[in-house]
C-alpha cells in the first residue's frame, strides 16, 4: 500500500466511481428494451448503441484506472476494495440484462456469472493462505472477449455491415469456454501453492523439533 493509503479522492477511484454511475444507465437502455416507455420510442432503434456506447466506455476507464494507480503508485483499500466490485457488476448486470433481452444464452450466462464468484472465493482463499495468484494468459483473454462480446450482443443487429449479434454470440461462447478453462487453472495452480506452502511448514516444524 501506498502511504495515504486510506486516501479516497484521487484519480484512479473517480475513474473507478465514475463507472460505477454508468451501470445503471446501461440497465436503463437495456430496460427499455425490453419495456420501452412512450418516451423512449423515438430511442428504441439506438437504446442497444447506447448502452454499448457506454460499457465500451466504461471498460475503457478500467484500464486507465489501473495504469494511473500502478504508474503513480497510487494503491489505496478503498480503490483495491471497489475496483473489482466495479467490474463485476458492470459485466454481471449486463449478462442478467442480456438474457432478459433473450440475446445470450442461459448457460453462458451461468458460467461466466458463477465463475466470478469461484474465483473472487478462491481469491480470498489466497489470500488467507498468504499466496499470491498472478492473472493468467487465459484469464485476460477470457476477459478480453467478453468485454467485446457483450457490446456487440448489445447492438445485436447489421450495422456498418458488421453481423454484431452473430460475432457477439460467437465471443461470447468463446470466453465462457476461456473462463472454465482458466478456472481450472487457477485451480491446479492454487493447489499445487498450497502444497508446497504446507511441505514447507512441515520442514520447517521438523527444524525446530530437530
Amino acid at each position: 500500500m501506498s502511504q495515504n493509503d486510506l486516501e479516497i479522492d484521487n484519480l484512479p477511484n473517480r475513474l473507478t466511481i465514475f463507472r460505477m454511475l454508468m451501470i445503471p444507465v446501461v440497465v436503463g437502455a437495456l430496460y427499455l428494451q425490453i419495456s420501452p416507455e412512450k418516451w423512449s420510442f423515438p430511442l428504441l432503434p439506438w437504446l442497444g448503441h447506447i448502452a454499448a456506447l457506454i460499457f465500451a466506455i466504461a471498460s475503457i476507464t478500467d484500464f486507465f484506472d489501473g495504469y494511473i494507480a500502478r504508474k503513480r503508485n497510487i494503491v489505496t483499500v478503498f480503490g483495491s476494495f471497489l475496483d473489482p466490485v466495479a467490474d463485476k457488476f458492470l459485466v454481471v448486470s449486463s449478462l442478467i440484462m442480456l438474457l432478459g433481452l433473450e440475446r445470450v444464452h442461459p448457460i453462458v450466462v451461468i458460467i461466466l456469472v458463477l465463475r466470478e464468484m469461484y474465483m473472487t472465493s478462491l481469491r480470498l482463499l489466497a489470500l488467507t493462505e498468504g499466496i499470491n495468484i498472478p492473472v493468467d494468459k487465459l484469464g485476460k483473454w477470457k476477459t478480453t472477449f467478453q468485454m467485446i462480446s457483450i457490446p456487440m450482443l448489445m447492438i445485436h443487429q447489421e450495422f456498418l455491415f458488421v453481423e454484431w449479434g452473430f460475432w457477439g454470440t460467437v465471443l461470447i461462447y468463446i470466453s465462457a469456454f476461456l473462463s472454465l478453462l482458466s478456472a481450472l487453472n487457477y485451480s491446479a495452480s492454487m493447489i499445487k501453492k498450497l502444497k508446497i506452502k504446507r511441505m514447507k511448514t512441515r520442514i520447517a516444524k521438523k527444524k525446530r523439533v530437530l
